[in-house]
């Protein structure tokens, strides 16, 4: 397939000031929340409550797709927001239009003086693999401004995680040795969508998209043919005009190229092996292809499902490769977009193998086949146990929609305020939050894989290498183990240090988020990865902060009484 090099790919948040840049989407602004962040806000103010410290913890619940792992998105996209966050006139002028006309107009003032330079955000690098419950962000501030940016961060790592998480699983079913492209644009959700779902994709494991703007934005390579439409747009090789086609070196030109692709096309229907697999080929098809190998004799694939595969597509293009190798080029592969897709590639790779050993053709045998058609983890893994032999997935629909699980399920929980912890209750444990400031590791044993991650308080000592530390279940009292780790890697760091003086983490490349990726899902064991019935990844509290947590528990709750 042609891929379009972005050589000069912007840098990642960095403006020609020095500055970081503004988010991706101009429609990230101070506005894109819910209302009652601003009600909240407003009664902060009115309560001479808007400047208490708070800390707020951003994670998920459960792991999607019925997994048992999530990559990380969105971060980037984070921070940029933060450090671009100020109200416009424009947009107070909106705010105080849509609230009560009792609210004081001092509100609107302090709203003018509003930035996230005293809000500290922590977090998991992007990239990396993550689990229930473990923040993803802290976010530390004024409790007024910190609310007011809860819904603008669940929104930019909800979907962001959910589609690099949807990528990642392709990835693994598919294997590292198979090229992923994503083909989403035109069933994205909007622009957004298929913007965001390019650039996350990528994160995830696929190794280009069929997105112009995508290709622009962030450098990432593209891809990309031609449609049945073009096929079907020929009629015959009469309406090819320009026939002549140089070399590869550029030493000679064949002024006829039609006629030698002609040639070649009787010669396989000569032939003792491929001879009785087709008759007359389509016309139109012929044509078609022989057009779009004279504009891209260097990137030549065929799309070769328009008419009849086996009959028409397959012996239409080696036809086309073949005339293409006599001048020094090679051509890149065919796509079947429909049909029995397992049997027509073990068809086409026969085919090329028969072409390599009748002609002596070098290479012939590995011309690439990519696969496309509404493809899915389901049938990706069908393809694994039937056999086949494609060698690229183009993928759109159920990748970028990620229409097995519309939405992860980010949260942002107040976890301190004012120096003081507070917890959330719920009758549903899996909604009970875990409270204080904490700092969270990865725990890994002596196969270099993650065992566990644990949450500990602020204060509390790191955990050591070859020391044990009792890692407890946060809700389950006889689920606990003693762990000794072999690496511990911390997993929080200094995003945005506002002014605790604090050194900032620099946000890496797209390709570095990428490779993070990579290596992060390397670390983790496949039994946690596997499509059906996945091992639980551990998610465990310190002793101390367990014995904490369950005694704000039931400081907090209610004791009934019985009449």
């Amino acid at each position: 397939m042609e891929q379009v090099k972005m050589e000069n790919g912007p840098k990642i948040g960095e403006n020609s000031l020095g500055c970081i840049s503004g988010p991706t989407n101009p429609m990230v602004t101070p506005l894109l929340t819910d209302l009652y962040q601003f009600t909240m806000a407003y009664a902060y103010w009115k309560a001479g409550k808007h400047n208490e410290r708070a800390v707020f913890d951003l994670y998920f619940r459960r792991n999607p797709f019925g997994g048992e792992y999530t990559v990380f998105a969105g971060l980037e996209e984070c921070i940029k927001l933060i450090a671009n966050f100020k109200f416009t006139e424009d947009e107070i002028a909106f705010i105080e239009a849509s609230l009560p006309a009792s609210c004081e107009a001092g509100f609107y003032d302090y709203l003018r003086g509003v930035d996230c330079s005293d809000v500290e955000i922590h977090a998991i690098p992007e990239g990396y693999v993550v689990f229930p419950k473990v923040p993803l962000m802290r976010v530390e501030g004024p409790v007024a401004v910190v609310q007011l940016l809860e819904t603008p961060l669940v929104n930019l790592i909800n979907y962001a995680s959910l589609v690099a998480t949807n990528a990642s699983r392709h990835r693994f079913v598919v294997g590292k040795s198979k090229l992923l492209l994503e083909f989403g644009l035109r069933r994205a959700q909007g622009p957004d969508g298929g913007i965001g779902a390019s650039k996350y994709c990528y994160i995830g494991g696929f190794d280009a998209t069929s997105n112009v703007a995508a290709g622009k934005l962030f450098g990432i390579p593209m891809r990309g043919t031609h449609s049945h439409a073009f096929v079907s747009s020929f009629v015959n090789t009469d309406e090819i005009t320009e026939k002549s086609l140089k070399s590869s070196d550029g030493s000679n030109s064949c002024e006829d190229f039609v006629s030698l692709v002609y040639a070649w096309l009787r010669k396989l229907k000569l032939s003792k092996i491929l001879g009785g697999l087709f008759g007359e080929t389509n016309p139109s098809e012929l044509a078609a292809f022989i057009s779009y190998a004279l504009a891209f004799p260097r990137a030549f694939l065929a799309l070769v499902d328009t008419y009849d595969v086996i009959r028409s597509g397959i012996p239409n293009f080696c036809a086309v490769a073949l005339a293409l190798n006599n001048l020094g080029y090679k051509a890149i592969g065919i796509r079947l977009d429909s049909g029995d897709l397992a049997y027509l590639s073990y068809q086409a790779r026969n085919f090329f193998k028969v072409i390599e050993k009748e002609y002596g053709v070098q290479g012939f045998s590995k011309t690439s086949i990519t696969a496309s058609n509404d493809l899915n983890e389901e049938t990706l893994d069908a393809l694994n146990k039937q056999g086949h032999e494609i060698d690229a997935f183009g993928i759109g629909t159920h990748l970028v929609t990620c229409y097995a699980q519309p939405a992860l399920g980010v949260v942002f929980k107040m976890v301190e305020i004012n120096s003081q912890p507070r917890i959330k209750l719920s009758e549903d444990v899996s909604k009970v939050s875990i409270p204080c400031k904490k700092r969270c590791y990865r725990l890994y044993g002596k196969e270099s894989y993650s065992l566990l991650d644990i949450m500990t308080g602020e204060d509390e000592p790191a955990p050591k290498l070859g020391e044990r530390i009792l890692c407890r279940h946060p809700f389950i009292e006889s689920k606990r183990a003693y762990v000794v780790p072999q690496r511990v890697e911390e997993l929080l760091k200094c995003f945005w240090p506002g002014k605790s003086g604090k050194k900032r983490e620099e946000l890496p490349e797209l390709k570095t988020i990428r490779e993070q990726c990579i290596n992060q899902l390397d670390q983790i064991r496949a039994d946690h990865m596997r499509r059906l019935n996945p091992t639980p990844y551990k998610v465990s509290v310190s002793a101390k902060l367990y014995d904490f947590m369950h005694f704000l528990w039931l400081s907090e709750a209610p004791v009934g009484e019985l009449q």
